[in-house]
């Protein structure tokens, strides 16, 4: 065995391809499209890297087969906005062995040495507002959109190398259909609608999708900020998202409330796009078009996964009439389930909220850190 950088061009398509050797077409696995997964790690491409650096490895065999893969991260804004100088780990990929996943690990584990950083924490891929964490519960159900799917033996091969579990992300699946919510959410509705006056409530218009998407992000920065692990979004990364989401997006459940002509929070849901990358298998070529506009009209399900409101206006209702106002556009559209996600293990507001709306836990994902 031998761990080496991936450096080349044909070590880099090596890194993109590797997890088609892990997971079979009878997986839960959803396979993601190779040219994002492309986007998401050229340095040229993904504004993340502006602020950000990392190195890719890969593992072989001694017959030069890869057997195995990881990023080490290092993202400058975390630790400056944190204060913790922390690097991350990210797209672990491996066969079930834990002599290769210790080796990945230590690979990724001196890189960060090598850059003066002494903590990684992950997976993180490649940051806390992207795809994170090793599922630990649920690997029956593939996943939603933007969320994980990886083997229970990845837990096993983490906690042998070293690893310790520091956070739990929860999914909560709640049902859309049949739902008597509406009708108990209308008292705390007509009680903040008293209370607030000038609040007012909209759904995304993409003739206005430039000043929507600044609203967005104030709100994301500022209601967000105190979270455990929370990075502000640049404008450039949001803009970058909101574009590629742009034609993915379902007007009625991306929702913004606003005083007094000022915003303060938002909603985001966004139909559950991996039942149609479910059956691309990584590519929109030569077939796979096709087959999305095809499959697009069958989405049954969506993913809530920003709701948040600023600090001064919190407990005052809104998020009920955000909730309200997206479940009933939800009911209008034919949805029949959706998944909460991710919420933190220490989150007990969220988690009130979510049993409250008929939510169960359905999957778990851990964190795991090596000092």
């Amino acid at each position: 065995m031998k761990i080496l950088k991936a450096e080349t061009s044909k070590q880099f398509r090596q890194f993109i391809r590797f997890p088609w050797k892990i997971y079979d077409k009878e997986s839960p696995w959803v396979p993601p499209l190779i040219s994002e997964m492309i986007d998401i790690l050229s340095e040229d491409k993904n504004p993340f890297w502006l602020h950000a650096k990392r190195q890719l490895f890969l593992a072989y065999d001694e017959t030069n087969k890869v057997i195995g893969r990881i990023a080490a991260i290092i993202d400058y804004n975390y630790i400056n906005f944190q204060d913790d100088k922390c690097g991350f780990f990210g797209f672990f990929e491996c066969i079930d062995n834990s002599d290769v996943a210790k080796a990945l690990f230590d690979a990724a584990k001196s890189w960060l040495k090598g850059n003066s950083i002494f903590r990684m924490i992950g997976p993180m891929n490649p940051s806390t507002n992207d795809e994170c964490g090793f599922l630990s519960e649920g690997f029956d159900i593939s996943p939603s959109i933007m969320m994980t799917y990886t083997p229970e033996y990845y837990l096993n091969l983490a906690e042998k190398s070293g690893l310790k579990k520091v956070k739990e992300l929860y999914a909560y699946d709640m049902d859309v259909i049949g739902d008597s919510r509406v009708g108990r959410l209308g008292r705390i509705v007509e009680m903040a609608k008293k209370k607030l006056p000038t609040l007012k409530i909209r759904t995304l218009n993409k003739a206005t999708f430039k000043e929507d998407l600044k609203d967005a992000i104030s709100i994301y920065n500022r209601a967000w900020e105190k979270n455990w692990g929370f990075v502000p979004w640049t404008d450039e990364e949001f803009a970058a998202i909101a574009s590629k989401l742009k034609m993915l997006v379902d007007p009625g459940l991306i929702i913004i409330a606003s005083v007094a002509g000022s915003p303060v929070g938002m909603l985001i849901a966004l139909p559950d796009y991996n039942q149609v990358l479910k059956k691309l298998d990584g590519s929109l070529l030569p077939f796979g078009l096709f087959k999305f506009m095809y499959y697009k009209k069958k989405i049954d399900s969506l993913r809530l996964m920003v709701m948040g409101v600023i600090k001064e206006y919190r407990h005052k209702g809104i998020e009920a009439i955000m909730y309200e106002t997206g479940l009933k556009n939800a009911l209008k559209s034919g949805y029949k389930h959706c998944e909460l996600s991710w919420v933190l293990d220490d989150n007990v507001m969220t988690q009130r909220t979510a049993e409250m709306m008929n939510g169960r836990i359905y999957k778990k994902y851990a964190i795991y850190e090596m000092s």
